[in-house]
């Protein structure tokens, strides 16, 4: 194949990426996440891109490390963090995504009191992130057996954060695995914490807020803290695609 048709190829897919983004109903997206800090695009993926991205996770030179997160604590299971340059559908989604959450997370920010605001493109906001030093690209692959589980948890990496990330199930619930619930809990002053379990399928994502979120309440607005996780893989394996756009130190 010639560099010319697979350049054309390659800007035909995140064509293709960018106009199902675009698609989607993004008023109702931004209210969800304003009333929960979570929000769910079905089938944004096809199962064919699925399984092309979870197969990847053999591929070891696309990666920069891999965690064992049974040695750390995290729970059971393992991920891998992408090294630059991003497989093409991932870089797609990562500068997709971003202009259309960063509007979302000024706002949040300025309901919050927080002074950070965010600026239109990725690449700006990249560039913020590696002047600060933290260089080393952020979106990873997931992969959980029979048995594991991913405890609660906040994707952070150093001081610049950007407020909202997007997970992406690449398995098929019922058909590749059992269990293993996509799950987030948010605490709440002088109340007890909140769950939810989002309800996946193969090949839809869930937007959700990283650390914090605008809530009001009856004495104006608190920063909500969320977390979120995996509950226990019953049977099978699941694979799970996690776009971070902060990068890490």
């Amino acid at each position: 194949m010639s560099a010319q048709l697979r350049s054309v190829r390659a800007d035909a897919a995140a064509a293709s990426v960018a106009g199902r983004i675009e698609a989607f109903d993004w008023e109702s997206i931004s209210d969800s996440l304003d009333a929960q800090g979570s929000a769910m695009l079905e089938r944004l993926l096809s199962p064919d891109e699925c399984r092309t991205l979870a197969g990847l996770y053999s591929e070891e030179e696309r990666f920069r490390s891999r965690v064992v997160m049974a040695k750390h604590g995290f729970g059971r299971g393992e991920y891998k963090y992408f090294s630059y340059p991003l497989p093409g559908t991932v870089a797609d989604l990562r500068s997709a995504f971003y202009p259309r959450l960063a509007p979302i997370a000024n706002r949040w920010n300025a309901a919050m009191r927080i002074d950070v605001r965010y600026p239109q493109t990725h690449a700006d906001f990249l560039a913020r992130c590696h002047e600060a030093g933290q260089v080393r690209p952020t979106p990873l692959l997931l992969q959980y057996g029979a048995g594991d589980y991913n405890c609660l948890h906040q994707d952070l990496y150093g001081e610049h954060v950007f407020p909202l990330q997007v997970a992406i199930l690449l398995s098929e619930p019922g058909t590749d695995f059992t269990g293993g619930e996509f799950v987030l809990t948010e605490q709440r002053p002088r109340m007890q914490s909140r769950a939810e379990v989002v309800p996946l399928r193969q090949g839809d994502a869930v937007i959700f807020a990283v650390h914090h979120r605008p809530v009001q309440g009856t004495r104006g607005v608190y920063r909500g803290n969320l977390r979120h996780g995996v509950s226990r893989v019953r049977s099978g394996h699941r694979h799970t695609l996690g776009v971070i756009f902060h990068d890490a130190k």
